[in-house]
């Protein structure tokens, strides 16, 4: 088996859980460079994996300046930094591993993948949930036809109280201009995973929600910008940043909110930094909650709902066909299919993959398919594609214009109107 070599660009959390599977599989992947700007990360990342000191650099600008040094780069920059580096390693002739989502922007989606197919390259989103048990488990039920032809498709993505707080409240994925749209930074996922289950392009958008709840309007009596500064409701408060960052727990979340866990660093971080804010007094202007209802052009119809508003982070979805339906949930590892008529009731369980931070095993497979491209450049079939990865991005879009609009959004309208844009 030949060993795939990497560069990777962008040594935050996302890119070194990805570049782990090189630690895990030496004989497969090999990590030869990274481009980082933040020195500590560049600098724990060079340890991490051995690279000599001329492998590891400040700029991406820096790694394509130099002749091809690798098979393929991973880019786990910010959402807004994906479209440049993407270009220079698809115009360089590196195959690409790209986080999702692709870019914020539409026009520059369909510009990659444009780019990517004109070159003969490999070029992956980081879809995972495609590459779970409980999803692809999902997928192969629905091809043996197990409840007949599928109807309809119901779908939650439970974001978690807390997790909305530090994610999209405090975080780096706060506001539309700095990052994406919620519905796209959250659940561009999602929506691949309905587009891959409904086996169907999308023709029709609409979508619904607003930011209800972490606003000024909404803040306690007497609560201070930041929680540090004597919070009168601070025993009460579900989002007092100490109760959630100052415990010996120093995994995710707290994990982003310092690159030094000291308990003082910490403490500095939540008086300075972002994450230390009072949730009713940032500067935050992503949904806390949104529907989107989709139709396929096989006529599959589906309801997914994101919301801030639960306890868990999970998701949980129901499909259903002419024979029966299935249940599922995917951070309970369960599957059940209900069978009409004969009542029957089958049950599948799977053990723990890895949970919310691996997605459910997904992050290793993801990584494991790509290589397998790599090595016949793009000859064998993955799980997804450029093209694929083009419309549930633009499913997003599409949904964020319809929720602002109030109107229903005819998805090809919608993708020629971009590719015009782009022609021009």
């Amino acid at each position: 088996m030949k060993k795939v070599k990497v560069a990777l660009i962008g040594a935050g959390l996302r890119g070194v859980n990805y570049m782990d599977y090189a630690l895990q599989h030496p004989a497969e992947l090999e990590v030869v460079a990274v481009a980082e700007p933040v020195r500590h990360r560049r600098e724990n990342f060079k340890a991490r994996h051995g690279l000599a000191d001329e492998m590891c650099f400040e700029h991406w600008n820096d790694l394509f300046a130099l002749p091809k040094l690798a098979d393929a780069v991973v880019i786990c920059t910010q959402d807004k930094q994906h479209f440049e580096p993407t270009m220079k390693a698809l115009q360089a002739g590196y195959h690409v591993l790209l986080e999702k989502p692709m870019s914020p922007d539409p026009e520059e989606c369909i510009r990659m993948g444009d780019m990517a197919s004109k070159a003969g390259l490999v070029f992956s989103i980081c879809h995972v949930l495609r590459y779970t048990p409980f999803f692809s488990t999902l997928k192969a039920l629905l091809e043996k036809e197990t409840i007949g032809r599928l109807v309809s498709i119901q779908h939650n993505e439970n974001v978690g109280y807390w997790h909305q707080a530090h994610s999209f409240v405090r975080g780096n994925w706060r506001r539309k201009d700095e990052s994406s749209p919620m519905i796209l930074a959250k659940s561009c996922h999602d929506l691949d995973i309905l587009l891959w289950l409904a086996g169907s392009d999308c023709v029709k958008v609409s979508s619904f929600g607003s930011l209800s709840h972490f606003r000024a309007s909404e803040a306690p009596e007497g609560a201070p910008l930041r929680c540090l500064d004597g919070c009168p409701v601070a025993d009460e408060c579900l989002y007092y940043a100490p109760n959630i960052y100052l415990t010996e727990d120093t995994n995710w979340p707290t994990s982003a909110i310092s690159d030094d866990m000291s308990y003082d660093a910490r403490y500095q971080a939540l008086q300075e930094g972002p994450y230390g804010r009072c949730v009713y007094y940032c500067d935050n202007d992503v949904v806390d909650h949104q529907v989107v209802n989709l139709e396929f052009a096989d006529g599959v119809t589906a309801a997914f709902t994101m919301s801030a508003f639960t306890r868990d982070i999970s998701r949980t979805i129901k499909l259903m066909g002419t024979k029966g339906e299935i249940r599922g949930a995917m951070e309970k590892n369960e599957i059940e299919i209900i069978h009409f008529g004969s009542g029957k009731v089958e049950r599948i369980s799977f053990e723990d993959m890895g949970g919310h931070v691996g997605h459910g095993g997904g992050d290793m497979r993801l990584v494991k398919d790509f290589l397998k491209l790599v090595r016949t450049d793009g000859q064998s079939q993955g799980l997804t594609s450029a093209d694929a990865s083009v419309q549930s991005h633009l499913m997003a879009f599409a949904a964020e214009q319809s929720r602002i609009e109030g109107n229903i959004i005819g998805l090809r309208e919608f993708k020629e109107r971009y590719s015009v844009q782009e022609a021009k």
